[in-house]
């Protein structure tokens, strides 16, 4: 069910010193993508909406507000990530045609971008992102978190599978973008298992991935009450592990430890190439040397 909604603003800030970037750009609300591990389900509370899975909100007016934001005298052309929240890529867009517009308007005002998708939607703006990277910089990553395709349609059911994310990586990386794999979340007992991380890992040094980007599984929020009942339903065995392993941080602890200690060895067998060094712009290269004197 597609709903257009009025947003105030097209940009979002963020202040994490974790993250590379302090813009966040979402073009939808909701995504039927459909993810059991779904961190974003809070934000359809602020619109006393449904189903998050369901109701996609289009947000109408967001090329409009992005122009006026990026042609200000004021902004200082920083990096944007594009569907920090929900998919760019998911399948309303192919009905919409929002991203080619966004992506324009990137391309004009000289403005960095990164982003994560699931959808092989993505290639049919492959020209764009390579024009973009041109002028400014773009930086691409695939979300990738199952090898195993009966595994994967039950976590990830109405998303594309591994293998065409692989595939439109190596795509991607052939047009000499940037890109990795966002290995997130890890599910423990499902994909955590030594099989699964090396043919993450394998898949993405074939596909010309120049980073993966790992993290293990949290729950929050009404995300918590959503995942453990689908554990419950469709892995019924290992109910009462999640139970216990979630019950507080220090019952993970020991867990932890062992599988980051297992992920550092992986990551040695696979090693990536950085094809590409860090490209330095004319404004940012004057800024290197400080104000002027």
């Amino acid at each position: 069910m597609y709903k257009s909604m009025i947003c105030k603003t097209a940009l979002n800030p963020l202040n994490s010193s974790y993250l590379p970037y302090r813009w966040d750009l979402n073009v939808y609300r909701g995504c039927a993508h459909r993810c059991r591990y779904c961190y974003a389900l809070y934000s359809h509370e602020y619109l006393g909406a449904g189903d998050f899975f369901v109701e996609i909100f289009i947000k109408e007016n967001i090329v409009e507000l992005l122009e006026k934001k990026l042609r200000s005298p004021y902004w200082k052309r920083e990096t944007i990530n594009l569907g920090g929240v929900t998919d760019s890529y998911q399948p309303v867009e192919s009905e919409k045609k929002l991203m080619p517009e966004i992506l324009k308007l990137l391309i004009k005002y000289r403005t960095p971008a990164n982003i994560s998708t699931k959808s092989t939607l993505i290639l049919r703006d492959l020209p764009l992102y390579r024009e973009l990277d041109r002028v400014a910089g773009a930086d691409i990553a695939f979300s990738i978190t199952c090898r195993d395709e009966n595994i994967r349609k039950k976590i990830e059911p109405s998303s594309p599978p591994s293998a065409a994310r692989f595939a439109a990586l190596k795509e991607i990386s052939r047009a000499g973008i940037r890109c990795g794999v966002l290995f997130m979340p890890i599910l423990p007992f499902i994909s955590d298992g030594e099989d699964n991380l090396r043919a993450i890992y394998s898949g993405a040094q074939e596909s010309g991935a120049e980073y993966v980007i790992t993290g293990l599984l949290n729950l929050r929020g009404p995300t918590r009450g959503h995942f453990l009942n689908f554990i419950k339903n469709t892995f019924p065995d290992l109910y009462p592990h999640y139970q216990e392993h979630y019950s507080s941080r220090h019952e993970r602890a020991p867990y932890r430890a062992a599988f980051y200690e297992m992920l550092s060895e992986i990551k040695k067998a696979y090693p990536l190439q950085r094809k590409k060094h860090p490209r330095v712009f004319p404004e940012q290269q004057l800024e290197l040397f400080g104000p002027g004197r």
